[in-house]
């Protein structure tokens, strides 16, 4: 692939941003990190050698979508990574998490493809991943909302690659299990907290949901987004891949 593309990965502050940046920056794109935090992209942006170019952007936010996007120019690949979860059972779900939960997980999905699309048809070349979630395949129990808007962005990804499919453009969408990231960091804390278990006992209940009986590690989640984005994959789109070893088939 051509050193000229240009990478956006939103949430780029985070394990799998930073592990997407890290195997797109391998591939010779040149990367681009967004996220709400510039000290977590600055932080990042150092840890990659400083090879990357870093925006601050809200993505459910339609004015710093736009914004953000008219700063970096031309973007041939969007990997749509950004996303936050909160678990409560549906009945003490407030309409304010749910709303929340839609606005970051599933509205910044279609900000963020919106604002690349014209581009990427003029020049007949583009790459949209959306870091969903096993949670796009199946429930779980006490997100409701979580897995709404992941269920969501899949049905956007695949709306979105019917529409895109004769301009060169390929959307698909990554489904990863319980995977080594903040995510998971913040659900082994509440099952401490709600069951008195210990950190490795928590962490062993969410690995037993994978049939390998491990967590998913963000390289395996980047190594599949790198792919799909590769000169390869080019009859691949509308497609759920799920990272998951075989929770979901």
């Amino acid at each position: 692939m051509s050193q000229q593309r240009h990478a956006v990965i939103t949430g780029g502050g985070s394990r799998i941003g930073a592990a997407v940046a890290r195997q797109l920056l391998d591939q010779g794109l040149r990367v681009t990190l967004m996220g709400r935090s510039l000290e977590r992209l600055r932080a990042q942006q150092q840890a990659l050698g400083g090879e990357v170019g870093i925006q601050a952007c809200d993505v459910g936010d339609e004015a710093s979508v736009a914004t953000a996007f008219a700063a970096v120019g031309p973007v041939d690949i969007l990997v749509n990574n950004a996303g936050q979860v909160e678990t409560a059972p549906l009945a003490r779900t407030s309409l304010e998490t749910w709303q929340r939960l839609l606005n970051v997980n599933l509205t910044g999905t279609f900000l963020c493809s919106r604002a690349v699309l014209p581009g990427m048809s003029e020049r007949g070349f583009g790459r949209i991943v959306n870091v969903a979630s096993t949670a796009a395949l199946k429930g779980y129990a006490y997100v409701a909302a979580y897995c709404a808007a992941k269920h969501g962005v899949l049905g956007l990804t695949r709306a979105l690659a019917l529409e895109t499919v004769k301009k060169g453009i390929t959307v698909n969408a990554v489904c990863p299990g319980y995977t080594e990231t903040e995510i998971v960091a913040q659900a082994v804390q509440t099952i401490m907290a709600k069951t008195g278990r210990t950190a490795e006992a928590a962490r062993a209940e969410l690995a037993a949901a994978n049939p390998q009986g491990r967590l998913i590690q963000p390289e395996e989640v980047a190594a599949t987004v790198a792919w799909l984005v590769g000169e390869g994959s080019a009859s691949i789109t509308g497609q759920a891949i799920a990272v998951a070893g075989g929770e979901v088939m």
